[in-house]
């Protein structure tokens, strides 16, 4: 459990640096709490810290500017541990405790899943950055949106770079999670459309061998292998289809195949080649360099950037509605995004047009930040690498 009280000198586990102390705002008022439930342990560890760090950033920023509604804003940071039981231990806190009126940042699908029916049936904002299409067909009453493309959208574009890859025969290996069903049936609607046939399996996340699974694999003999679990879980697979002498080509999303889990393995022959495919944040924007200068990460991954925006998003909108609870984010969220008016890309900029009496259109760390009435965002580009050397290389953003 983890508290991060902006203008008081706090740390964050994990990575979360010391915050700036008091001299930030005097709000007469109580302040304003908002929440972070990021993965701090568990399969997703390797965001969460930086996750919860963005946005401590953000809340520093506009604090040392004032605050918002004469109010300065706390945050309170939790570790969901990549599991719905604990993310659900975690909600009820921020939501009966803590009493925050938004939640950001929730990772896994299972995890959102678990927790977005505390929040709508307590009013509390979520925004989230899990991919499952099942999450916004979520009777959630707009206490919810999601700057992560959703399956629908990520599956097809990895479909279409897979028969970019000259695929003739696919498959794919996918643990149980909300979206594996969803991505089997989209992937056999694309592929074959392209010339590629395609077949999956679903294992067990939990086994430390695969070898049975991926003999049955390679009996297909495809060309090219989706590997679509989590890192834990693709440390064993990879190894695995290394060992059996797999010579095709593997395709993995780069939330499960990052730079832990190539250290973890070790080996740069078992890695070599593979490709990855993930959101593009919107590199060499303004909002890009705030977070990479918050976080001190060269190239932050995209839920750093997806919460760097949750929490601006968040900050304005309760500035249009001069009301801080959840209620009031729901009903202004789209007006501080896509409602036309003055571009800006952080909070304190957006605050003080708000002031003014301007409109205000944002565009973040992540790009376009519009959202469709069921919450989802509406487009966003891709990023493409290839592992070479141990190292991630660009191969195309579209």
């Amino acid at each position: 459990m983890i508290n991060i009280r902006i203008g008081r000198r706090t740390a964050l586990a994990g990575g979360v640096a010391a915050l700036a102390s008091p001299a930030v705002v005097r709000a007469q008022a109580d302040p304003i709490k908002l929440a972070t439930l990021t993965p701090l342990t568990g399969a997703g560890g390797s965001y969460g810290p930086s996750m919860a760090k963005a946005a401590a950033a953000v809340i520093e920023e506009v604090n040392k500017a004032g605050g918002v509604l004469g109010r300065r804003v706390v945050l309170v940071s939790e570790d969901d541990q990549t599991s719905p039981e604990a993310g659900v231990r975690a909600a009820r806190k921020l939501i009966d405790v803590d009493k925050v009126a938004a939640i950001m940042g929730t990772w896994a699908s299972s995890v959102t899943t678990a927790v977005a029916p505390l929040c709508w049936g307590s009013k509390t904002f979520l925004c989230t950055v899990s991919g499952a299409d099942s999450i916004t067909l979520l009777p959630h009453q707009g206490y919810l949106i999601r700057t992560q493309p959703n399956s629908t959208l990520q599956v097809t574009r990895v479909g279409q770079f897979i028969l970019s890859l000259g695929a003739k025969k696919a498959f794919t290996m996918i643990p149980q999670t909300p979206f594996t069903q969803t991505t089997i049936d989209l992937l056999n609607g694309v592929l074959p459309k392209g010339g590629a046939t395609h077949q999956s399996l679903i294992y067990d996340d939990k086994k430390n061998t695969y070898r049975t699974e991926v003999d049955q694999a390679l009996r297909t003999s495809p060309d090219v292998i989706l590997a679509n679990g989590y890192t834990p879980d693709s440390v064993v697979l990879l190894k695995d289809l290394y060992r059996a002498g797999f010579k095709g080509k593997i395709v993995g999303f780069a939330y499960s195949i990052n730079q832990k889990l190539v250290d973890q393995i070790g080996q740069n022959e078992v890695v070599e080649g593979v490709y990855t495919f993930a959101p593009s944040p919107s590199e060499g924007s303004g909002a890009w360099d705030r977070v990479k200068a918050a976080t001190g990460l060269a190239n932050p991954d995209p839920y750093t950037c997806q919460v760097y925006d949750h929490t601006n998003m968040v900050l304005m909108s309760m500035a249009i509605a001069k009301d801080a609870t959840g209620t009031a984010i729901k009903d202004n969220i789209r007006k501080v995004t896509q409602g036309g008016g003055k571009a800006v890309d952080n909070a304190v900029d957006g605050l003080k047009a708000i002031a003014a009496g301007e409109k205000v259109d944002y565009s973040g760390a992540s790009g376009p930040c519009d959202f469709d009435d069921r919450g989802d965002i509406l487009d966003c580009k891709f990023r493409y690498e290839q592992i070479k050397a141990g190292k991630f290389t660009l191969v195309k953003i579209a």
